[in-house]
């Protein structure tokens, strides 16, 4: 026995922190179990009691007020004239005399009835219906509620055996409510209240406090609740002869009401926590261990300094400087349990190990983005090549000289500015000038059919963006909008945004065109590349891949049709750019 005693690890910190709890808590486990399990059921039955009184109290007040508005619409139906002569064949003159006063009727009855949100009159000879509503309703809501008034009548005609004997639930326009209505085949009259109307009043009362009162239908289902209860797994389907417990691990205690007046009930959810936060035998239990722990705190409390608390402090002081980007920090070594030895000794390999690799793969990620886009900056279209030494062919054989020479200048123009130096950032200026050469070129192809507008002012020209990728939009434009059988104009325009957190510079390409085809719009918006029997469209997702790896979200570009036709490509950058580049560098230099 005691060989087997001297191989415990008595240094662990699981061997210590568990003689340590059993000597306090032990002698109190049974008493807590007891008092608790005996508690909650006298609370629960409390509680139960209390609040079923006042949900059986608020249903019959429901009832009655819809028995109320039952009576009153018998009363319209039997007894007013207006209303019956909408049913009845009569001159038009003398059927809008009748839905005029009938309205005026129904919108007087809503202050009497003020828990009926609305009252309607439907004539299935004329497709007609009046209705009187409080609240504001937008136009597809109204819309909605009428198309749901018009169908249910419409069935009761059709369906003469059709009883409508109760108050039913109806979804219409994502909201639930209760319908009633009442007719001779003729004409039919109804009223509608919505389910939130009658439970919310409830929310300030004692039961809808911290608890969610609710209607459900007699399947189960949820029509309204004054708390969200979507993600508590609540099951409303068992009835309501007397209390339950429901949801995840019981979290709710489950009363309500059923309705005489039609297939709903009323019921209320009342959270387990908030019970048995005011449980008196509880707090009783509570204070006899706050009792005994307070004598047993000194001991406890050096028990655990010395095995876990200096050693945990040790540690998160230095995971607190590594979460501050620290990698030079290291946690000392000072007697501990073997557990923390062992966990010391690897964080502290650990952390130098991160320190030299996170540097290697930042740089390496660095120089892999710089390549990639470098790589979509120098994609070419070869079509262009071909087209532009098609025109100077053309031109040779009608001995078009002067056009030949300026061609040329374009042309060399172009490629210098394509093939310049690695530069990340180009003024405006530059850009617009070498889209002016490409525009000339294709201008020469195109002649009368292509026309340009350059719309920007002086004062934006030495911002910075990156280069080629104006040029890139223009040449999708020309690809897609540009055709032989009309002519075409093309404009860009440049704004500044100064509103947004950081200025942008704003350029906008639009034509005339036929403008983007909705298939293309939507896989551009999806991010995915376009591919057609030739090769890969690499013209719009190229800018949008070059914007992403060059600025993150700070830039943006949108596509979309203008009115009545026409494409319109936008992109936004930042006017710090180029401060933004320097910077990233010279925080590279300093991880280094």
């Amino acid at each position: 026995m005691f060989s087997r005693l001297a191989h415990i690890p008595w240094r662990s910190i699981r061997v210590k922190l568990v003689l340590g709890l059993l000597a306090v808590t032990l002698p109190l486990i049974a008493l807590l179990i007891y008092n608790n399990q005996y508690s909650i059921g006298v609370v629960h039955n409390q509680v139960a009691m209390s609040n079923e009184n006042l949900i059986r109290i608020y249903m019959k007040q429901i009832d009655d007020q819809l028995t109320e508005a039952e009576r009153h619409m018998i009363a319209l139906q039997t007894t007013d004239p207006n209303v019956q002569t909408m049913g009845e064949t009569v001159s038009e003159d003398t059927y809008m005399l009748a839905k005029s006063a009938v309205s005026r009727k129904l919108s007087s009855d809503l202050t009497v009835y003020p828990y009926i949100d609305g009252f309607f009159v439907y004539s299935i000879a004329r497709n007609d219906i009046v209705e009187a509503y409080r609240g504001s309703f937008t136009y597809p809501e109204l819309v909605a509620m009428r198309a749901a008034m018009e169908d249910t009548a419409t069935a009761l005609a059709e369906h003469p055996a059709y009883t409508n004997a109760t108050w039913r639930t109806q979804s219409i326009g994502g909201r639930y409510h209760l319908v009633r209505i009442f007719g001779d085949g003729n004409l039919y009259i109804g009223a509608w209240v919505q389910v939130s109307s009658l439970v919310e009043p409830l929310r300030s009362t004692r039961a809808g406090d911290r608890s969610a009162v609710l209607m459900v239908s007699g399947d189960g289902e949820q029509l309204y609740s004054t708390q969200p209860l979507a993600d508590e797994e609540l099951d409303f389907s068992r009835g309501f002869d007397g209390y339950y417990l429901s949801g995840h691990r019981h979290s709710h205690l489950i009363v309500g009401e059923p309705s005489v007046k039609g297939d709903f009930s009323l019921a209320a959810a009342i959270p387990n926590a908030s019970i048995l936060e005011n449980l008196p035998y509880l707090t009783r239990a509570t204070a006899i261990v706050i009792g005994i722990a307070l004598l047993m705190l000194p001991l406890g409390f050096w028990l655990l300094r010395q095995v876990l608390l200096l050693p945990l402090r040790r540690m998160v002081g230095a995971m607190r400087l590594l979460g501050q980007g620290n990698f030079s920090t290291r946690i000392e070594e000072a007697p501990a349990p073997d557990e923390f030895q062992l966990v010391n000794r690897t964080f502290n390999t650990m952390i130098s190990q991160i320190e030299a690799l996170k540097i290697d793969v930042y740089e390496e990620q660095l120089h892999k983005q710089r390549a990639e886009l470098k790589h979509l900056q120098l994609q070419i279209n070869p079509h262009f090549f071909m087209n532009a030494l098609n025109i100077l062919y053309n031109l040779a054989q009608v001995k078009q000289y002067e056009l030949i020479q300026e061609m040329t200048m374009s042309l060399v123009q172009y490629f210098r500015y394509m093939f310049q130096s690695q530069q990340s950032l180009v003024l405006l200026r530059d850009e617009l000038q070498h889209i002016r050469n490409y525009l000339r070129i294709q201008q020469l192809r195109f002649g009368d059919h292509l026309r340009c507008e350059i719309q920007v002012p002086e004062y934006l020209a030495a911002t910075k963006l990156p280069p080629l990728m104006l040029q890139t939009i223009v040449e999708n434009t020309i690809k897609h909008a540009v055709r032989a059988d009309g002519q075409t104009t093309l404009t860009i325009e440049a704004t500044l945004d100064d509103l947004a957190e950081e200025p942008m510079l704003c350029l906008i390409v639009r034509d005339d065109g036929e403008g983007y085809s909705d298939e293309a719009l939507e896989v551009f918006r999806s991010g995915s590349l376009l591919a057609d029997e030739e090769r890969e469209h690499i013209g719009l997702w190229n800018v949008r891949e070059r914007l992403r790896l060059q600025y993150g979200d700070a830039a943006w570009m949108e596509c979309y049709n203008d009115d009545p036709h026409g494409a319109v490509t936008e992109i936004a950058v930042p006017l710090g750019a180029d401060r933004r580049e320097r910077t990233e560098d010279a925080q590279i230099v300093d991880r280094r």
